[in-house]
């Protein structure tokens, strides 16, 4: 049939919906190269199309390179779901990102509510966890910024599990999150642009141990493109505790302080802020900062504050998509990225003279 040119997409999606109610495919969908012969549209507006087919709950994508399921036609009733949010830390809770998922978890029907226990209470351990999850009322958990042990451990336990952030990469977890290393690697090619050397990511634990995560190994990758052999002083170890935080800090200012580093997350380029002010040093003038995130607060900076930034959007669908999904009984361990971006501010600059 032709389609007109107006509305195309929302034309082509209701053309399938309708012959998928009528029972002209079973089981799964034809392919998308096919449909778009069928159809005689672009295969750009027939992916339009199935994407919006799957967030009504008609189809389900099980991953990449595999035909749609259909979900049309089976008797299968939609069932809110108790959803228990696993946190990083309790601060986590305030954030606007967090605060949204969980509203739109409770709009959508389901009970979405806050772990009694954080991961950073249960210090990361999977049998810490795992008991915590034993003794909570929950259809399916999400779990905010885990380790690579803790998500493989939800990975291989029998409650449904969503891996929102982590090093989730080669898990069979469903799972979202920015993809920084594009990001980080532009960041550091700018500060090594400016002349600094002595160069410092600022990560916690779990991004580093038992090996560096990807936006961490980019980071070094791209200090050995530059011909500085990475050593633990470019990656710093501490506990994740304030007190070790700034004990780190300390330590590294003592003999060869940094002349630019790269912080994970706001609360702790906060923190190195307060650490340089306390010493009186400015920045950018003795220390160029980046922070790993965009947050709300860096727009009441009077100074702009180079960051990374990244779409929320593709990263929140995913997160329904899969709890609507298990409603219906079907789950998935399909995993998505939002790519990030490297925004400069005034938080960098040359690097100082006197460092050489």
């Amino acid at each position: 049939m032709p389609f007109a040119p107006q509305r195309i997409v929302e034309q082509v999606t209701d053309h399938l919906r309708t012959a998928l109610r009528a029972g002209r495919w079973q089981g799964r969908l034809p392919g998308r190269e096919r449909l778009a012969g069928e159809l005689g549209v672009n295969a750009k507006t027939i992916e339009a199309a199935l994407r919006q087919l799957e967030r009504e709950g008609v189809l389900m994508n099980p991953g990449k390179g595999r035909r749609r399921q259909i979900v049309a036609g089976e008797e299968r009733p939609v069932a809110p779901l108790r959803i228990a949010l696993l946190l990083s830390e309790k601060d986590d809770a305030r954030f606007d990102f967090i605060v949204d998922i969980r509203q739109q978890l409770l709009l959508a029907g389901h009970e979405a509510f806050h772990a009694e226990k954080t991961l950073i209470d249960l210090a990361m351990n999977p049998d810490r966890i795992a008991s915590l999850v034993a003794r909570t009322a929950a259809d399916a958990w999400i779990v905010v910024a885990g380790s690579r042990e803790v998500l493989e451990s939800f990975a291989t336990g029998s409650v449904p599990a969503f891996a929102l952030f982590g090093p989730m990469t080669g898990i069979r977890i469903a799972g979202a999150g920015p993809r920084k290393a594009p990001a980080i690697v532009e960041a550091a090619r700018t500060l090594l642009g400016l002349g600094h050397r002595r160069l410092v990511m600022l990560v916690r634990p779990r991004r580093r141990e038992p090996v560096p995560g990807v936006p961490e190994q980019a980071f070094l990758d791209e200090l050995q493109a530059h011909g500085i052999v990475p050593a633990p002083y470019h990656l710093p170890e501490w506990d994740e505790t304030p007190e070790r935080f700034h004990a780190m800090l300390e330590s590294i200012f003592r003999v060869t302080p940094p002349t630019a580093m790269i912080v994970d997350e706001a609360a702790l380029f906060v923190a190195v802020m307060q650490f340089c002010l306390a010493r009186r040093l400015r920045v950018p003038e003795d220390l160029s900062l980046v922070c790993t995130d965009a947050d709300p607060i860096f727009a009441w900076c009077r100074r702009s504050v180079a960051h990374i930034d990244w779409s929320r959007g593709p990263v929140m669908r995913r997160v329904f998509q899969w709890a609507d999904g298990l409603s219906r009984g079907q789950g998935d361990v399909r995993q998505v990225s939002s790519v990030a971006k490297f925004v400069p501010g005034d938080t960098i600059g040359p690097v100082p003279k006197k460092a050489g």
